[in-house]
């Protein structure tokens, strides 16, 4: 058995290689890329669009993994794994407020959606602070990771000392893991999704 990534940029399939060869180096994995999925889905997801999507899930015969968290809902209803659920859910479990960020203004929805989903089922009173980094975003496109990397995790300490309520840092873009190492000094857990759905996508097979 293998693994289907489904992709928005070129660059998570490197992302997704490396911790297929971490985890399980056994497992082959299928990337296919649509950029203009998320490009389309900036101005909202129409019909067509939404049809797409569903069409191209449904029609693969392995587990999926959606690595883009604009059209998560979407895949995750047509029975891909939404790459951010297993990351939502590891959150929900933690205690304190958590801040929500991301690069993407079109992000936010989804993510607090499904956060607060999340936090429901674990009956968790504990509140969402939202973050959005988009003035970041160009680094990303640029092919910039160390710089878009930096930026974030700088923002992302400058957030936390005016908000000393913050028990967890949720990043809510794939594209944004790599923060996740620059940060590893803070005294709260700072969660990526890569990882935590791949293992998901495994534990399918």
């Amino acid at each position: 058995m293998h693994l289907t990534c489904l992709h928005t940029a070129h660059v998570h399939c490197a992302t997704f290689d490396g911790l297929r060869d971490r985890i399980a180096p056994e497992t082959p994995l299928t990337h296919i890329v649509r950029k203009d999925w998320l490009a389309r889905a900036q101005t909202g997801i129409d019909d067509a669009l939404r049809a797409e999507i569903t069409e191209t899930i449904q029609g693969i015969d392995t587990p999926v993994i959606c690595t883009c968290t604009t059209l998560g809902e979407i895949a995750e209803a047509a029975g891909a794994i939404r790459i951010d659920r297993p990351m939502m859910h590891r959150a929900a479990e933690n205690t304190g407020d958590i801040l929500l960020v991301f690069c993407l203004a079109s992000t936010e929805a989804p993510s607090h959606t499904l956060l607060q989903q999340e936090l429901d089922a674990a009956d968790s009173p504990h509140t969402i602070a939202p973050l959005l980094l988009d003035r970041l975003w160009p680094l990303f496109e640029q092919g910039r990771p160390h710089a878009f990397a930096r930026g974030i995790a700088a923002e992302i300490r400058t957030a936390l000392s005016q908000r000393p309520g913050i028990r967890t840092v949720v990043l809510a873009q794939a594209s944004m893991a790599g923060a996740a190492s620059l940060l590893s000094d803070l005294p709260i857990p700072v969660l990526s999704s890569p990882v935590l759905a791949l293992k998901e996508g495994l534990a399918r097979l």
